[in-house]
């Protein structure tokens, strides 16, 4: 929407311009880069506002213990197609940390157990965990969001929380 109203604006400016609302691409003569770059801002200044530019993250809630389990995990998945202004479900949660490690450069994987359940260990895995957001090692408990996803490694089906989002832990 930015990019046909920077066209519609500034006839001429974008040679051509096409995508979607989760990616878009555009051609434009170089010597007109500053002034596409001009036009653009104003633009993202006009739609966007404080609400847009804030960082919330939004989830479904907490999952009972109960529904920890590949048939919740599986319904979830097939509920789909997930997509823009449908997004997949996503939860929030405190768990107890039982293990962590990394896993390849820098994969956060562990072992939870929701603070009400502590018997009832999941796998969890978080991708792209940079070093100064790691737990530390004496981390006894931890929140996040994550999905409900079912893992299959080596022939083997089972129960995985895909982290997105690692907020607390102690």
């Amino acid at each position: 929407d930015a990019l046909d109203a920077v066209a519609v604006r500034h006839p001429g400016l974008i040679s051509k311009f096409g995508g979607h609302a989760m990616a878009a691409g555009l051609s434009l003569d170089k010597n007109r880069f500053a002034e596409f770059t001009a036009a653009f801002e104003r633009e993202a200044e006009r739609l966007l506002n404080e609400e847009l530019l804030s960082a919330r993250i939004y989830t479904d809630g907490e999952v009972s213990a109960e529904y920890f389990d590949l048939h919740t995990a599986t319904c979830l998945q097939e509920a789909g197609p997930w997509g823009q202004e449908f997004p997949e479900p996503q939860f929030d949660g405190r768990f107890l940390l039982l293990q962590q490690r990394r896993v390849g450069s820098n994969h956060l994987k562990m072992v939870v157990a929701p603070v009400g359940a502590p018997e009832q260990a999941v796998d969890a895995i978080a991708f792209g965990v940079a070093e100064n957001d790691w737990p530390a090692p004496d981390c006894k408990e931890i929140e996040f969001v994550y999905r409900l996803e079912t893992n299959e490694f080596r022939g083997q089906v089972s129960l995985q929380l895909l982290v997105s989002h690692l907020i607390s832990w102690s």
